[in-house]
């Protein structure tokens, strides 16, 4: 019997050692000073991209233009070449002190391609794949939907009604105002009423390229009978700078929201309640784990919704984000989609967001952002105007939201965006804000926004032609 407990208390002497060799083993298997170390550098990131993958995106870039003299325009390699652009130049405008807190980033993304393409920095081996895939894909109309939809139907619903209704206030007192100043400063500084009112203050809060200016020097040129070519010229810069300068502001108002925080929700337009990406109503059923088809189906969703709205932009002559819009907001109110499929266009948006925003900005730079016509814009009584007109658009809007139960400093970016260049401009101002979950609201001040101010001009100008 003492043999069998000397035995048995061998075992669990040799168990315990066991046991001890194997915590050792782990301990020192999770304490690897090397791996550590190696693990807290792919940690760093330049924008979303880890270091190392970074540096070997580049050297694979370079290498591939060095010896091919030529770069692909297949999703893949663009990806690469958008990411490594666009995050190295939004780092380096993070780092710039002043610079970064009124929308630097942002402006160094959008205008610093556009310079560098203009002054053949960029060689064509580069910005020729940019172009063909930026016409090809037209990814814009990709984003658009992902960020419109996701933030509409993650959104609580009655915030989503209430910040809806309420907004068309502030966007209509703020335009007419705006108009009024901006046409009093630009005749005071020797630009004429009539070029100051058409060619300056009107384009500024048309809606953006696409669905603004164009159509608007395309009416002018129907009712005054020149080319619309030229007529879009003398419009454009107006709607460049008018961008400019609400991205300027939005980042100045973000950064006046970190110092005095009850004027601002940051990202919430309404005092009451609460309008987050993926809050939702209290009487909801609770959403269950999001996976993948879920995401899946929550991306096919927008795309639908999107295609739904190009046709009643082709049948019915509305336009076509617009009508996305609505049918997005229809279905959120009237509980069409599961609280998953919600969930999952959440998750949809947040990628669009934290992905896709900067290269996006960077092939606008690049395509459809010509250098000349942003030096074009930068003379005195011009520059002044615009200042002058989104100035006091977006003050007037702060100002009558502290009336109407909305955060001043988010009702005021919201509004800012009428001043943009459409969808492009609305992602750039509300990155320069941080605030991309206010792009539903963005789309109303953009889209509708801009569709009441063309109308109505081309009203006034045909009966004063």
């Amino acid at each position: 019997m003492r043999d069998g407990l000397s035995a048995t208390a061998a075992q669990r002497g040799q168990g315990g050692q066991s046991n001890q060799s194997a915590q050792v083993a782990s301990q020192a298997a999770q304490h690897h000073p090397l791996r550590d170390l190696w693990w807290r550098i792919m940690d760093m990131r330049v924008g979303i991209v880890p270091l190392p993958v970074h540096l070997v995106l580049i050297a694979a870039i370079a290498t591939t233009v060095l010896t091919t003299g030529k770069l692909s325009a297949e999703l893949s390699p663009i990806i690469a070449l958008l990411a490594v652009c666009s995050f190295t130049c939004m780092e380096v405008g993070q780092r710039i002190p002043i610079f970064r807190s009124i929308g630097g980033p942002v402006i160094l993304v959008t205008f610093l391609p556009s310079w560098l393409v203009f002054a053949n920095v960029l060689p064509p081996s580069v910005v020729t794949p940019i172009v063909a895939f930026w016409k090809q894909s037209n990814f814009l109309y990709l984003f658009i939907p992902g960020i419109i939809v996701g933030s509409i139907l993650s959104m609580d619903r009655k915030v989503l009604i209430g910040g809806f209704v309420r907004i068309f206030v502030p966007l209509a007192i703020g335009s007419v105002l705006a108009g009024i100043v901006g046409t009093a400063v630009g005749t005071m500084l020797g630009m004429g009423l009539f070029h100051t009112v058409f060619f300056v203050v009107i384009p500024v809060m048309s809606g953006g390229l696409g669905e603004g200016v164009i159509p608007l020097t395309i009416g002018y040129s129907e009712v005054m009978h020149q080319g619309a070519g030229d007529l879009l010229a003398q419009a454009l810069p107006a709607v460049m700078l008018g961008n400019v300068c609400a991205i300027v502001f939005s980042g100045v108002l973000n950064a006046l929201g970190k110092r005095y925080p009850s004027l601002t929700g940051n990202g919430q337009l309404m005092r009451t309640g609460s309008d987050d990406i993926g809050a939702h109503d209290v009487h909801a059923e609770p959403a269950k784990a999001v996976d993948a088809t879920d995401i899946a189906a929550a991306g096919m969703i927008a795309v639908c919704l999107y295609f739904v709205g190009m046709l009643a932009q082709n049948t019915l002559g509305l336009p076509g984000p617009v009508m996305m819009l609505v049918l997005a907001v229809a279905a959120k109110i009237g509980f069409i989609f599961s609280p998953k499929l919600e969930a999952g266009a959440g998750v949809v948006y947040k990628f669009f967001a934290t992905a896709v925003t900067y290269p996006l900005l960077f092939a606008i730079g690049v395509v459809i952002t010509p250098w000349q016509k942003v030096v074009a814009s930068f003379n005195v009584p011009t520059l002044v105007t615009i200042v002058a007109t989104v100035l006091t658009l977006m003050v007037t809007a702060f100002v009558v939201a502290r009336r109407m139960n909305m955060h001043p400093i988010d009702a005021a970016i919201v509004v800012g965006t009428h001043s943009g260049m459409g969808g492009t401009g609305d992602v750039a101002i509300l990155t320069a804000a941080n605030r991309m979950r206010l792009m539903p609201f963005a789309q109303i001040a953009t889209r509708i926004g801009g569709a009441i101010t063309i109308t109505l001009s081309l009203i006034v100008l045909a009966k004063i032609v």
